[in-house]
């Protein structure tokens, strides 16, 4: 279990920190941890869950994603080894998996931007979206006929 870094623990930030670890698959927003915290019994108090974000964001030990239309902010926790500043994430839209862009594209990518827009690609934050090949095979298997 990950501990936290300033030797300042307390359970809720510990509560916070677990669940992000257990769902770092998916980006989740504060209001969502608040409500799973809730459900464990916990009563927390919804400024220290969003300064305890905003502490592991510095951290970076959690990624924000804020989309550009004004909705909320959603919070992922960072596997350091997987160096997520370095690279794109792709989200599906419609089961809100995460996916790590890790590929050689990346290189390519960046080595265009550069050459041929004199852009610096900052990847910090960056999110994709797309639906994911298990959700479109969901969507397109026929509904069961129902047996008489």
């Amino acid at each position: 279990m990950p501990k936290r870094s300033d030797g300042y623990n307390t359970r809720t930030r510990q509560l916070i920190l677990d669940y992000l670890v257990a769902n770092r698959q998916h980006a989740v927003s504060a209001s969502h941890i608040l409500d799973e915290l809730e459900q464990q019994g916990a009563a927390p108090n919804p400024a220290t869950v969003y300064r305890y974000l905003d502490k592991l964001v510095s951290e970076q030990r959690v990624m924000k994603y804020v989309a550009d239309k004004g909705e909320k902010a959603v919070f992922q926790y960072v596997d350091q080894s997987r160096r997520c500043h370095e690279h794109l994430h792709l989200k599906c839209v419609q089961c809100g998996q995460i996916y790590h862009l890790e590929c050689g594209f990346m290189e390519q990518l960046r080595t265009h931007l550069e050459a041929e827009h004199g852009l610096a690609l900052q990847c910090e934050g960056s999110m994709l979206y797309g639906v994911c090949s298990r959700c479109r095979q969901s969507a397109a298997k026929p509904a069961p006929v129902p047996q008489p």
